[in-house]
């Protein structure tokens, strides 16, 4: 047998990170957990060693994802994030919403905006207008001549 094999075992695994002032860092597994949530919500983003875009395929374990469907409705905010950052929305903007909000713009049956909302049209009266009020003042005299 081929000692290889056991040296690679024994080395941990690693991946390369995207930092948020833009250097690339080699990360021992499992990341800490403060990375491994800035990486779910979009913060910072795996890269090949040389800093270029990672193609996704086989993901060590302890390396999380942006998610690639809208979460459960009872997922954790962090997942919420992630998704409102796969949508278009910078990681900041996302993490100031609540959850309920991120579910309001990014929930279920909804497609994501691509522009912010605009005001909602008004309703259209339901009920025919109602008669002008009468004037409760006496009509004025005619004039004298």
């Amino acid at each position: 047998m081929a000692e290889e094999p056991e040296e690679q075992a024994s080395q941990p695994a690693t991946v390369h990170i995207l930092g948020e002032g833009g250097g690339v860092f080699e990360m021992s597994l499992p990341l800490h957990e403060t990375i491994a949530d800035k990486l779910a919500k979009g913060y910072l983003r795996r890269v090949q060693p040389d800093g270029t875009p990672y193609v996704e395929g086989d993901r060590p374990d302890g390396v999380p994802a942006l998610p690639e469907s809208r979460p459960a409705v009872n997922a954790v905010k962090a997942e919420w994030v992630g998704w409102a950052v796969v949508q278009g929305l910078k990681p900041d903007d996302a993490e100031a919403l609540t959850k309920t909000d991120l579910i309001e713009r990014f929930g279920a049956g909804q497609e994501p905006p691509t522009d912010p909302p605009a005001d909602p049209p008004a309703d259209p009266p339901t009920d025919p207008p109602a008669d002008p009020p009468t004037d409760p003042a006496p009509p004025a005299d005619p004039p004298t001549e």
